[in-house]
C-alpha cells in the first residue's frame, strides 16, 4: 500500500517519528529502519529535535521527544471537559465545597472546569483564571510528578518544597492552608492520561474555618474518587 501524501518532506519526517516508536535509535538505525540516506535522516532528525517532537537521551541516540506527550495531552482535553462538569458537580455535592479542574501551561495553571457552591460563602475560581504555579494544593499536583530538571527549575520562589512534594507523591494526594491566598484551603488529586502523566488536577477549595487546617483528613478521599473517575475516562478514549 502507497502510504504517500504527496508532500514528501513530511512523509519521510513520519518515517523517522515511527522508526522511533519502538525505541532509542543511532543515525545509523534512523537510515537503516527508514531506507532515507544518511544526510537527510540526520537533517529531519535534528529539525524534529528543534520542535520538541525528538530528543536525545543519555547516549545521544534519537528519541521521541515531549512535545509528542503534551499533544497527545491535548488531544485527550475534550474527552476530560465533557467529563468534568458532572465528576466536579458530583464532587462539589459529596463535599459542600466548590469543585475545579486545573491544567498547567507553561509557568502557570488555568481554572479549564469549575463547580461552584449553591449557597453561602462562594470560594471557585472562574473559569480561565490564570494562576500561580508557586503556591496552592493544585501547583503543588501538577509539579509533583515533572521531571528533575523542570521541577528544580519550577521549585524555585516556590512556597512549597521539594520534601513537601515527595509528599505528595507518596500519598497521591496534596493539601494547602492559605498558601496561595490568606484564610483560604484546597485539596487537590491528580488526573492521569493514558500513559499515566499527570494531565491536570482535581481540587476542592474553601475557608479555613470550614475546612480546617487539615483539609486533607476531610475531603482527600472524595477529591481522589473524582480525579480517578477522569483519568478513567481518558484511559477510555
Amino acid at each position: 500500500m502507497d502510504n504517500s501524501s504527496g508532500v514528501g518532506v513530511l512523509d519521510k519526517a513520519a518515517l523517522v517519528l515511527s522508526a522511533l516508536e519502538s525505541g532509542p535509535a543511532t543515525l545509523a538505525g534512523l537510515v537503516g529502519a527508514t531506507g532515507l540516506a544518511r544526510p537527510t535522516a540526520h537533517r529531519l532528525a535534528v529539525a524534529l529535535e528543534h520542535h520538541r517532537l525528538v530528543a536525545r537521551d543519555m547516549q545521544g541516540r534519537f528519541i521521541l521527544g515531549p512535545r509528542l506527550a503534551e499533544l497527545a495531552a491535548a488531544a485527550g482535553e475534550d474527552r476530560l471537559l465533557a467529563t468534568a462538569g458532572p465528576v466536579l458537580t458530583h464532587l462539589r455535592d459529596v463535599t459542600g465545597e466548590s469543585a475545579q479542574l486545573y491544567r498547567r501551561q507553561g509557568d502557570m495553571r488555568i481554572c479549564v472546569a469549575a463547580a461552584e457552591r449553591l449557597s453561602g460563602l462562594r470560594d471557585t475560581v472562574p473559569v480561565g483564571s490564570t494562576l500561580t504555579m508557586k503556591a496552592g494544593s493544585s501547583a503543588q499536583i501538577l509539579m509533583a510528578w515533572e521531571e528533575p530538571e523542570r521541577l528544580h527549575r519550577g521549585l524555585q520562589g516556590a512556597r512549597f518544597t521539594a520534601t513537601a512534594l515527595s509528599g505528595v507523591r507518596r500519598r497521591g494526594w496534596a493539601q494547602s492552608i492559605g498558601e496561595r491566598e490568606p484564610g483560604v484551603a484546597s485539596v487537590s488529586a491528580p488526573v492521569r492520561g493514558p500513559s499515566n502523566r499527570v494531565v491536570a488536577a482535581v481540587s476542592v477549595s474553601g475557608p479555613i474555618e470550614r475546612l480546617t487546617r487539615h483539609p486533607g483528613r476531610m475531603h482527600a478521599q472524595a477529591v481522589i474518587d473524582a480525579a480517578g473517575r477522569l483519568s478513567e475516562a481518558l484511559r477510555r478514549s
